[in-house]
C-alpha cells in the first residue's frame, strides 16, 4: 500500500511538472505577430498546434446539413405529422411513427417506418413501410405489413411537398443573387 502510495506522489510530480515552465517556451508578446491567420501558419509551419481542416478548403467553406435544409425530411414529417413519432433519427436517415387508429376502429391501427436512402428528391428516395395491427377483443393482435395504396398516396405526397420545398429554396437563392 505504502509503495502505492510513493508511486501516485512520483506520478502527480511528474504530471505537475509537465504543466510548469519546462514545457512552454516564455514568449515576447511585442515579438508576436497581432494577426491571427499569420500566428496560425507560423505554428503549422513549426510542427505546433493541430490541423483540423484541410488547408486547400479553407474555414470558410465547409457545408453543413441540418434536418430543416433537407426538402425530403421536411416534406415526410409534414405528411404524418398527425401521428405520434417514436423515432425520428436524421443522422440515421429514419422515421418510425406510433401505432395510430383514427378512431373509427380503435382494433385496427397502422404504423409508418420511412428510411431515406438519399437525399435526392426521386421515387426510390425513401423506403416506406406501413404495418397494420389488428387486435380481437381478448387482445391478440395480428401485425402485417402491406404495400398498398396508402403507401404509394403517402409516397407521392412526400415527393409533391419536397419537390415544392425544393422550388421554394430556389426562388429565394435566386431572388438573393
Amino acid at each position: 500500500m505504502r509503495l502505492i502510495k510513493i508511486l501516485l506522489v512520483l506520478q502527480l510530480i511528474i504530471s505537475l511538472n509537465s504543466c510548469g515552465p519546462l514545457a512552454y517556451k516564455k514568449t515576447d508578446a511585442r515579438k508576436v505577430d497581432w494577426d491571427p491567420d499569420k500566428r496560425v501558419a507560423k505554428n503549422l509551419a513549426e510542427g505546433k498546434g493541430l490541423k483540423i481542416f484541410d488547408s486547400k478548403k479553407g474555414f470558410g467553406t465547409t457545408t453543413y446539413e441540418f434536418a430543416s435544409s433537407n426538402e425530403l425530411w421536411r416534406a415526410t414529417l409534414d405528411t404524418i405529422d398527425f401521428m405520434p413519432l417514436t423515432t425520428a433519427n436524421y443522422s440515421g436517415g429514419i422515421i418510425v411513427t406510433d401505432w395510430y387508429s383514427d378512431n373509427q376502429n380503435l382494433n385496427e391501427n397502422i404504423k409508418i417506418t420511412v428510411r431515406f436512402l438519399t437525399n435526392e428528391i426521386r421515387s426510390d428516395a425513401l423506403d416506406l413501410k406501413i404495418f397494420y395491427r389488428t387486435c380481437d377483443t381478448s387482445n391478440k393482435c395480428k401485425i402485417i405489413e402491406k404495400e398498398g395504396n396508402l403507401s404509394r398516396e403517402l409516397k407521392k405526397e412526400i415527393l409533391k411537398k419536397a419537390v415544392t420545398y425544393q422550388q421554394q429554396v430556389k426562388n429565394k437563392k435566386d431572388k438573393k443573387d
